[in-house]
């Protein structure tokens, strides 16, 4: 028996997969101590035009970034259609998420394919075991399916020699004790090598069905702490542990466990979090499981905090009576929630191409910033952006910035004392400043004067200076970059403000006021925003 912890893959349906390095050392800690031998540590993905967190890359350089206990073999899922989707062949594909087993920390990949994806599926199990790994096979939504169907489903995976361990995963969170002991028995006859099963918890039988597939002979059984995952969650590792030391097993294996860790992390760690993100049992799910509707659906409802409990229970019957709801659809959800101002002369020194030809990465000093510092350095380090500071920002090392950016004299005074050690050039609007103001500044070599002026509704980068609509200093930044040819503008650690806030409102305007300008450059956030632009994640890019 093995117990495969996913808890960063299939809990980052919850937070985006953005765990704090802080939980991440915890957690491997908690599960190295405990016995488990297997982690799932994410999922391998290519890009995508959202912020999401480490654990949806799993990238082979952040990865090589942190102390990974060594008495734990170590996993990522691939979904196959990030693969037969990506537009390259399966070979090119694959080779461009994995390096070879023997350079990697990954020991295992887990493919994730619905049964019309199996026979596509092939040539990636193959192109990963020519890289030496180590390689699993889940079937999604196996509950309802004819056992027929499962067997020669089961035959035709044998058949390829490449795959270790056929899994099946009760993706809707509907099966029972019958359908369990249906799917082993089918899959058995044509499957003679390992077995696993992933349960999700919609009705509350996640438990029970792993303990009844133990008992079937299934070798892998999934969970995670606290249940973390998708919809209702999953089996939950601590009352795994706690369940399968009263097993009737004469070679005692579940001996090898220490649970208490666990419950450890559990009450220190992951309570807060499950309360926060909202977890666990629902009647929703529950109904949702009942009527095949996906869990997703139930997940984006319940965290939608504009919708009242009539408008919750009127969405899933809405749902319930659609039919064909067992596989997420945005647009079907959406239906079914249809229910300073400086009086000097504006001037400035002509602003040369500077940037041409090169990526521009303007860092605020927010949380988002302190929360990716590793992956921001490690991006800095790897890719050599030019690199702009709003104002001090002291959550990065500053020998890896090129300029810092101020634009209006009261947060300069605040931050005096900082600009002081600074031995990088400054992008400043000199008009807007005293000269005893800025004397001290002097000693910092290639300082760029650019001009700025505030104006309603407009943004206009010009040679000089800048017109820009609200007293932002991102937004003078972006002006000299576009100014200054930059490819294109990369932002890190602009998370956002509370909608209530004006300042979010004015960021809003400002990005609207960029896109109407005419201005093509690219402009991307690559930690998280709420702000109207592109999106991506640094983690992609490692």
């Amino acid at each position: 028996m093995k117990i495969l912890d996913c808890t960063l893959r299939d809990g980052g349906y919850y937070n985006s997969w953005d765990f704090s390095e802080d939980l991440v050392n915890d957690y491997l800690t908690a599960i190295s101590q405990s016995g488990i031998s297997h982690v799932e540590l994410g999922l391998r993905n290519f890009p995508q035009n959202t912020f999401l967190g480490a654990f949806a890359y799993t990238s082979e350089d952040y990865l090589n970034s942190l102390a990974l206990p060594e008495n734990i073999t170590y996993a990522v899922m691939l979904n196959a259609k990030t693969i037969l989707s990506s537009n390259k062949s399966v070979q090119d594909a694959v080779n461009q998420l994995f390096v070879a087993k023997n350079e990697s920390k990954i020991s295992l990949v887990r493919i994730a394919a619905y049964f019309q994806e199996v026979e596509s599926s092939q040539a990636i199990a193959a192109e990963l075991k020519k890289l030496g790994y180590k390689v699993c096979f889940n079937l999604m939504q196996a509950s309802g399916k004819p056992a027929a169907l499962i067997t020669e489903t089961a035959k035709t995976i044998a058949c390829w020699n490449t795959v270790d361990v056929l899994y099946f995963a009760d993706s809707l969170g509907n099966m029972n004790a019958q359908e369990v002991k249906r799917i082993v028995s089918a899959l058995r006859k044509e499957w003679h090598k390992e077995l696993g099963i992933h349960t999700h918890n919609n009705m509350g039988r996640a438990l029970d069905n792993s303990l009844l597939a133990i008992e079937s002979g299934v070798e892998w059984i999934d969970s995670t702490v606290t249940g973390m995952g998708r919809g209702a969650g999953n089996t939950a590792t601590e009352k795994l542990l706690s369940s399968i030391s009263e097993l009737k097993d004469k070679d005692r294996q579940q001996d090898k466990f220490y649970p208490f860790p666990i419950y450890e992390l559990v009450i220190q760690r992951f309570e807060a979090l499950k309360k926060h993100y909202g977890w666990g049992d629902h009647l929703l799910y529950f109904l949702g499981a009942q009527h095949n509707v996906h869990p997703t659906y139930i997940q984006n409802m319940l965290s939608n905090s504009h919708l009242g409990k009539e408008e919750l229970v009127g969405s899933i019957k809405f749902l319930i009576e659609e039919g064909g709801t067992n596989k997420y659809d945005g647009k079907l959800l959406e239906t079914a929630l249809s229910l300073s101002n400086v009086n000097n002369e504006v001037k400035g020194q002509l602003l040369k191409p500077i940037f041409k030809n090169r990526d521009v990465l303007i860092i605020a000093n927010a949380p988002g910033t302190e929360q990716h510092k590793r992956a921001l350095e490690l991006y800095i380090k790897k890719h050599r952006p030019i690199v702009i500071g709003i104002n001090v920002v002291d959550k990065i090392n500053k020998s890896l910035f090129d300029y810092f950016c101020i634009s209006h004299n009261l947060k300069f005074l605040s931050d005096f004392s900082h600009y002081q050690q600074l031995n990088k050039p400054l992008i400043y609007p000199k008009h807007r400043f005293k000269e005893d103001e800025i004397s001290q500044l002097n000693s910092l070599p290639d300082s760029i004067d650019y001009g700025v002026k505030i104006a309603q509704n407009k943004f206009t980068p010009k040679t000089d200076s800048c017109i820009i609509p609200y007293d932002l200093t991102i937004a003078y930044a972006i002006s000299a970059a576009i100014q200054g040819q930059a490819d294109k503008i990369i932002l890190a650690g602009f998370d956002g403000y509370q909608s209530t806030d004006k300042r979010q409102q004015e960021m809003i305007t400002l990005f609207h006021l960029i896109q109407e300008s005419g201005n093509k450059i690219e402009i991307m956030a690559i930690t998280p925003t709420t702000y109207p632009i592109s999106k991506g994640s640094v983690y992609a890019l490692l």
